[in-house]
């Protein structure tokens, strides 16, 4: 699976890490294959979220099991510690001996503190999940027991918190109507959590609302008190020659939003991610589809999101890549998650801003 998968990302751009594989150089993309489903946590990995630990450790978290409506999963964890090269064996890290667990974000605060948020589903559909969270003093190492976060039917977490110029920080939730495991109702609508760091406590926003309903949003503010969010569009998945990102601002800090329009990118009924780079710049990683998830899109924007000069597909085939979410680490580089055929393979790429703009060589380092 993993030569066919190697010869449908971009190939001429597609390189494969492996635990010989040097240090990545500018201008270059390397994609590594995770986990499979040979990994005895079962066969389905999806979602899959990344952060960079301030120790320098990279830790990967993604709801899995049976499948997608089954109740036997959980949110597993693993780690590459600073320096190695082998992640470690996948660990149950938060599940429920009687409900369904399903999406997972790991995100470190300022402060230290790990949080790790997480969906449990109540009912038959995503349309009964609440929001549980766990936190961390140790690096992810160990974890408190669960707390509820958001006890309002329909709500789920899919994106990790941004941190605003005052020091707060926004969570990114959204409510998922409609009881339909295979589309979302027109009242589905993207929101926020607020958390006060003074007051130590959570505060949900305002929603924001679109034509056709929107979920899973991601934002980033531009300058103070200014905000933009991009949102997997609603609906279902059958053809369209209209499926576009849905976007909307926020002058207020993210208590109040916008109308949500349709962007000039596509969208296929698949999550995104947005978020700002070290230089500056803001990066938006996107299925260029209205129907298919494939290609898996980053595109550059150097003046806070007016013009995109620069997009570059980082996988392209055959097969379905979803969910990603990028982090931007400590040596410039930026670390790419995403999921891949039909939710059953967690990869994990590798890339600067100078491969967005200029490509680099071919190389791969594909194992024996």
């Amino acid at each position: 699976m993993k030569d066919i998968l190697c010869k449908t990302v971009l190939l001429g751009s597609c390189l494969w890490l492996s635990a010989t594989t040097p240090l990545l150089h500018a201008g270059e993309l390397r994609i590594e294959r995770l986990f499979g489903p040979e990994i005895k946590t079962g066969p389905y990995k999806h979602p899959a979220r990344i952060e960079e630990l301030r120790n320098g450790d990279l830790y990967v978290v993604y709801y899995g099991g049976e499948g997608e409506y089954a109740t036997s999963t959980g949110v597993f964890g693993s780690r590459l510690k600073k320096g190695s090269h082998k992640w470690t064996p996948p660990t149950l890290i938060a599940h429920d001996p009687f409900r369904s667990v399903g999406n997972g974000v790991i995100w470190q605060a300022p402060d230290g503190l790990v949080w790790l948020f997480y969906v449990v589903r109540y009912g038959e559909t995503w349309s009964t999940s609440r929001v549980q969270a766990k936190v961390s003093r140790d690096n992810a190492e160990t974890w408190s027991d669960a707390f509820p976060l958001v006890s309002e039917e329909g709500m789920m977490v899919c994106n990790k918190p941004i941190v605003l110029h005052n020091g707060d920080y926004l969570l990114p939730i959204y409510f998922e109507g409609g009881n339909n495991p295979e589309a979302t109702g027109a009242d589905s609508r993207g929101l926020f959590f607020h958390y006060d760091v003074k007051k130590k406590e959570w505060k949900p926003t305002g929603p924001l609302r679109s034509a056709t309903g929107n979920i899973q949003p991601v934002a980033v503010e531009v300058r103070d008190n200014f905000l933009v969010a991009y949102c997997r569009r609603g609906g279902s998945y059958e053809p369209t020659t209209n499926g576009w990102l849905v976007r909307a601002e926020s002058s207020d800090g993210g208590w109040t939003w916008s109308e949500g329009v349709n962007s000039q990118f596509k969208n296929p009924n698949a999550a995104v991610d947005f978020i700002r780079l070290r230089s500056g710049n803001l990066l938006l990683v996107f299925n260029d589809s209205m129907n298919d998830r494939t290609p898996l899109t980053v595109a550059l924007s150097p003046d806070g999101g007016q013009t995109w000069p620069w997009q570059r597909n980082v996988a392209d085939g055959a097969y379905d890549y979803g969910y990603p979410m990028a982090v931007p680490t400590r040596d410039g580089k930026v670390h790419l998650i995403f999921t891949s055929h039909e939710r059953a393979v967690v990869n994990h790429a590798v890339f600067d801003e100078e491969w967005i703009k200029q490509g680099g060589p071919a190389r791969s380092w594909l194992p024996k």
